[in-house]
């Protein structure tokens, strides 16, 4: 009989639910929390000490509220500011537009037609316009396999997409180039944009054998730029 009232009075101290929010069993913790709403003042508070009899849950949900909101606030500061300063990380206000300083838009229309708008063109100085210019080359040599294959579409928004950034990168190029190298880089980029203008009209026709034409002829001046950019 001993051992059953044993094994019942286990079985209740087992049973019994727990008190999760009674802070004051544990002496060795401590809860911050808003005392005073007029001061907004922040103050430890032990739990033996009878001041922390009104300190409720609630109370310190709302500290932990107002620590984020102070912390999303100074972040959002500190954002600010960074962004007054011009860090790199964004623009201010919308995407600028890219100009040319060189001879290399069409003599006729003053412009390009193959030129996408609202893109953003990244300065990254000669050397990466030059690397870019021989990257986007070897690119556009792979759209002969799409000859014949019934992607006009998607030839030439990838063909405008490559020159875009190969026009802006010449310019950069030819503006940073030796005064003896600024003309035959201007040569060769008239050459290729005008080849490219050729190209872009047969594709917008769906002229599979006049694109043909056109791309050949813009291949051989591909294989230029990628040599001289090397």
């Amino acid at each position: 009989m001993a051992r059953l009232a044993n094994f019942n009075a286990a079985c209740e101290t087992l049973l019994t639910k727990p008190n999760l929010y009674n802070f004051r069993k544990t002496p060795s913790s401590k809860i911050l929390g808003f005392t005073d709403k007029k001061t907004q003042e922040f103050q430890e508070h032990s739990p033996q000490s009878s001041k922390t009899s009104g300190i409720s849950l609630q109370t310190t949900r709302r500290a932990a509220i107002g620590l984020g909101i102070l912390t999303l606030t100074g972040q959002l500061c500190g954002n600010s500011l960074a962004e007054e300063e011009g860090n790199g990380l964004w623009l201010n206000g919308p995407l600028p537009i890219p100009t040319v300083v060189n001879k290399i838009a069409n003599e006729e229309t003053g412009t390009r037609s193959f030129l996408k708008n609202g893109i953003y063109i990244a300065n990254i100085g000669p050397e990466g316009s030059a690397y870019r210019l021989r990257k986007y080359a070897f690119d556009l040599l792979g759209l002969g396999d799409l000859i014949g294959q019934d992607a006009w579409s998607y030839m030439r928004r990838y063909l405008r997409l490559k020159s875009t950034f190969m026009y802006y990168d010449f310019d950069t190029v030819i503006s940073a180039a030796p005064v003896d190298n600024k003309q035959p880089l201007t040569d060769l980029a008239n050459r290729l944009f005008d080849s490219v203008e050729k190209l872009e009209d047969a594709v917008k026709k769906r002229d599979d054998p006049q694109i043909k034409s056109c791309y050949d002829d813009t291949t051989a001046i591909l294989q230029e730029v990628m040599t001289r950019m090397a």
